[in-house]
């Protein structure tokens, strides 16, 4: 047993190395609460963090220790197993703290609290948010930012410095099936633009908050949740809160504007031109669902009106913030629009499953997945008219390989297994069917709020620990989009 064990270890020693540097690095972390408690009188618990901080450095450095002597070029399954490793154990990390500052917290929440933060899904476990210490929050918050466009993007910047190859970890981790696709000739150089690119918008939405009359810690907390699409609030009320309508519309744009491919953006600014948005099928896609989603939704609310009331401007910016918020997977909430008419939350969960664009720091299958399956829909159609039509499958101009389409399929197919699976399990802890198979597709699709007993009033914090553990794992897979996970579980991935 030993002799396997150890046999195991020098197989992947060299992936044990890279997760050292990774959690060296993200002890960092720990001295944003930490220096914020320093400086705020508000907060007393700096020696939380700072246990924290020692926590992460202590297991980053036994790893390395340990594994300082191994060093080689990544695999295709090294980089599935290192991305694996990051998700679990750095949320594991993350949960420390919570430990300490939240009473009565158990490990189980506390994991699916840094899980959700992580994942920037936004599901919370956690009640009397006003009244937890700020630094706590402040936590939260921050991890949203950092798992938003993926930690191991991160990763790949730095490790042509540790003299290691990051490419396979890039195509593991980058969400989307277009995983191939290089914006520049490094792959380091991609993914320093693309952390570029979030710096920037995170720098923009932070000064916006600030003006719209947020104090710096809240705007620095929801710019974090905006711009990761993560949904964590340090309000109750979420962003009902402040009630006003200039931060609801700065919220509206951000999280749009954070729901396309950042590798547009990067596209953008090394061409100087708006060409690879403007004509840029996922894009446009993006933007009309959006737009016909709000305007369906503010029809609704006209007709039918509102819990409270409201005139039409009202409506239009309650329905424009809801949709935008649920649809782009960030899950913020200013009014419970599971009150509103039957169509509006079911719609506001459909939309959270598909809309967001690969390469942005939403959830769910993303917008160019499904425009590949509605176009092999509609070509089907037409075969079935007329047999021998020659219709190649394409996304703008550019014709779908034949692989990546199967690859749409295939995702496709574990993503409605996943979906049953999980739900059944839930169904048979007592789950009533709604709260199951929407707390399902909230956290596997990274949304946040579902409808039923997690519907956006309420939260995950009456769930069972066999509840919870469900939902994390559906966080985990949805942050990984499924195979990344689930080839860990093939006999084929442990063979030599």
């Amino acid at each position: 047993m030993l002799r396997t064990l150890h046999g195991v270890f020098l197989r992947h020693a060299h992936v044990l190395l890279i997760l050292s540097w990774l959690v060296l690095g993200f002890s960092l972390a720990f001295c944003v609460p930490l220096i914020w408690g320093l400086l705020d009188e508000s907060m007393r618990q700096e020696r939380i963090w700072l246990h924290g901080l020692l926590v992460t450095l202590g297991v980053g450095l036994a790893l390395w220790l340990a594994c300082r002597r191994y060093r080689a070029e990544l695999s295709v399954k090294d980089g599935f197993l290192l991305v694996n490793l990051v998700w679990t154990v750095l949320p594991a990390l993350a949960a420390v703290p919570l430990l300490e500052a939240i009473p009565g917290i158990g490990w189980t929440d506390a994991y699916f609290e840094a899980m959700s933060a992580l994942t920037a899904t936004g599901a919370t476990v956690l009640v009397g948010l006003d009244q937890l210490d700020p630094a706590a929050n402040l936590w939260r918050c921050f991890l949203q930012l950092i798992g938003g466009l993926g930690i191991m993007l991160l990763a790949v910047a730095v490790l042509p410095f540790l003299g290691l190859g990051g490419t396979q970890l890039f195509k593991a981790e980058m969400p989307g099936p277009m995983k191939d696709t290089r914006l520049t000739p490094r792959i380091a150089e991609t993914a320093r633009g693309l952390w570029g690119v979030y710096f920037l918008l995170s720098a923009a939405c932070l000064l916006a908050y600030r003006w719209g009359g947020m104090s710096w810690l809240d705007a620095f907390m929801h710019m974090c949740t905006t711009v990761g699409l993560g949904g964590f609030s340090s309000h109750d009320q979420s962003f009902g809160y402040w009630n006003s309508p200039q931060l609801e519309w700065t919220a509206v744009v951000f999280m749009a504007l954070a729901g396309v491919s950042f590798a547009r953006y990067f596209m953008v600014w090394r061409l100087r031109s708006l060409r690879p948005l403007t004509q840029d099928a996922e894009v446009r896609a993006y933007a009309l669902v959006l737009t016909l989603a709000v305007l369906a939704v503010w029809l609704l609310l006209a007709l039918h009106g509102q819990p409270g009331g409201g005139g039409i401007g009202e409506q239009l910016r309650m329905a424009a913030f809801q949709v935008v918020s649920v649809a782009t997977t960030t899950g913020y909430a200013t009014t419970d629009y599971g009150l509103w008419p039957k169509f509006a939350p079911v719609l506001l969960l459909f939309l959270g499953t598909f809309v967001s664009c690969a390469g942005s720091t939403g959830g769910g299958i993303k917008m160019v997945r499904m425009l590949v399956l509605v176009k092999l829909a509609g070509r089907e159609l037409v075969r079935a008219i007329h047999p021998r039509v020659v219709n190649p499958l394409t996304l703008g101009r550019v014709a779908v390989p034949p692989s990546v389409v199967w690859a749409i399929m295939a995702f496709m197919l574990i993503y409605g297994g996943c979906m049953v699976g999980l739900t059944l399990l839930l169904l048979t802890s007592g789950l009533d069917v709604v709260t199951a198979f929407t707390a399902v597709t909230a956290c596997l699709n990274n949304i946040g709020p579902g409808l039923g007993k997690v519907g956006p009033a309420s939260n995950y914090a009456a769930m069972t620990g066999f509840q919870i553990w469900v939902l994390t794992l559906a966080m985990l897979l949805g942050r990984l989009e499924l195979i990344s996970v689930l080839v860990l579980f093939t006999p084929q991935f442990w063979r030599r």
